[in-house]
């Protein structure tokens, strides 16, 4: 376990601008205070802000680049010659020299899947990187992968990850046996790559975690497995469609309670209840993807980041470099009998 962790900042290509991004960072520090930073970015921009924040210039070494990888920009710009140069894939570069435990941007989704995967390679026997994210639910949360939009997944692609998932799992919530769900429609129709993984899965020596089986959408709100496994296509929808739903409830509730005076009186009454409501639906206290399957480790945050999610992606990135992530899933591929998946 090092001493420090050591995070590599990609600190432009986001919506906000990097001064968000630094503020996010010193309130990581504040509360993960062996953290070290290696951060990249234009000095124009960057180094005034740093003199903002001390918590973070004093514990940073800064690298200056002109080049960034814009949210417009496609995967297949972003991977040309003179973007080897931008903050994102130095960034990430700084990982694979081991200059960096791990990396973190909250620039152009494609763009850092691209850059990650090529710089970085997927682990062995992996055909592609997955994007896991932290669920919020009923329960608490929830491990969800992939929520990447790349369509469709066979039965081997579903297994590996499941492997991922309960690695990250037992890392985040720390617990030794996480339970895993398959994402089915309905038990009616069923694909087949469901069904040839849920028959491995079912089949398979794992030690390390228990397979639930098929589980529908409203077990996802529930909270009724520690892992939810599906396609990147689906777990992207699945997701936008969550976020938009949490904006949509609060939005009803902020307009139904300003429609009347007893109404506004009411919720005066009541905000510490909706002040804790809004506080655990907060999709903000749960930023930061991580990309599962690379020989090293990179974290995505939201293109339109503030503080708090930076904060938050930058505290997933650290868990995940501290309790050795990449380490746990090797350990729960191996667990896997070689006939089973």
């Amino acid at each position: 376990m090092p001493q420090n962790v050591r995070i590599a900042l990609d600190l432009m290509g986001s919506d906000k601008g990097p001064g968000v991004l630094i503020s996010g960072a010193a309130a990581a520090r504040g509360e993960r205070p062996d953290i070290r930073y290696v951060i990249y970015g234009r000095e124009s921009e960057v180094v005034p802000l740093l003199e903002r924040y001390p918590s973070v210039r004093d514990f940073s070494t800064f690298h200056h680049t002109d080049v960034v990888v814009r949210m417009e920009d496609k995967p297949s710009q972003a991977l040309r010659a003179g973007r080897w140069k931008s903050s994102m894939w130095l960034a990430i570069e700084a990982v694979k020299k081991r200059e960096a435990d791990v990396a973190v941007s909250a620039g152009n989704t494609g763009a850092l899947m691209a850059m990650a995967t090529f710089c970085l390679r997927p682990i062995e026997g992996i055909e592609r990187p997955a994007l896991a994210v932290i669920w919020p639910n009923a329960r608490g949360a929830s491990v969800a992968l992939d929520v990447g939009s790349m369509p469709g997944a066979d039965a081997k692609r579903l297994g590996d990850l499941c492997m991922m998932g309960v690695a990250m799992a037992r890392i985040v919530f720390d617990i030794d046996k996480p339970t895993v769900g398959l994402l089915n429609a309905g038990i009616d129709e069923i694909r087949k790559p469901l069904r040839d993984a849920d028959a491995l899965l079912g089949e398979a020596s794992l030690p390390n975690f228990q397979y639930a089986g098929f589980i529908e959408g409203d077990d996802i709100s529930i909270g009724s497995v520690d892992v939810i496994v599906m396609d990147g296509f689906t777990g992207n929808v699945a997701l936008k469609t969550a976020e938009g739903t949490a904006k949509q409830v609060f939005a009803y509730l902020r307009n139904s309670m300003s429609d009347t005076l007893l109404r506004r009186l009411g919720f005066l009454f009541a905000r510490r209840a909706f002040d804790e409501l809004r506080s655990k639906a907060d999709p903000r206290k749960y930023d930061g993807g991580v990309f599962l399957g690379l020989n090293g480790l990179v974290v995505k945050s939201h293109g339109g980041a503030d503080e708090v999610s930076f904060a938050s992606a930058i505290k997933v990135a650290y868990d995940a470099a501290r309790y050795n992530l990449l380490d746990s899933i090797a350990a729960s591929r191996g667990s896997v009998e070689p006939q089973a998946l």
